[in-house]
């Protein structure tokens, strides 16, 4: 006899999941969710970081900024066509998805739709 195991609820974690249709049920907490969602959440999906043109951005790469910003505590901010050099990209806070150090400002993170590969 095969059995078709099914995945454990997303949100409750209950083993006891069941299809109904298109959905997948759990009896515990009685959340629904669809079985495609449930077949595609298998497979890690890897997370693609784009510059302000489209350029696909890496760890390591150079950037420049493409606009004027503030920084906080600072009087002049950072200039547009500042070179960022050797990035690491992150899971920030707000969108700020790039970790960087920049001469006369020190560390710091900016958003990848203000910079530009290259």
């Amino acid at each position: 006899m095969t059995e078709n195991v099914l995945p454990p609820c997303p949100e409750c974690s209950g083993a006891y999941a069941y299809e109904m249709g298109a959905l997948l049920v759990c009896p515990e907490c009685g959340h629904e969710w669809p079985l495609a969602a449930a077949e595609a959440g298998d497979a890690p999906q890897e997370r693609v970081i784009k510059d302000a043109v489209g350029n696909v951005l890496a760890d390591g790469d150079t950037v420049t900024v493409v606009k004027g910003l503030k920084v906080k505590g600072h009087p002049t901010g950072i200039k547009a066509g500042t070179k960022v050099r050797n990035i690491r990209l992150v899971d920030g806070v707000d969108g700020h998805d790039i970790d960087c150090k920049i001469e006369g400002f020190g560390s710091m993170q900016l958003k990848s739709s203000v910079v530009r590969k290259g």
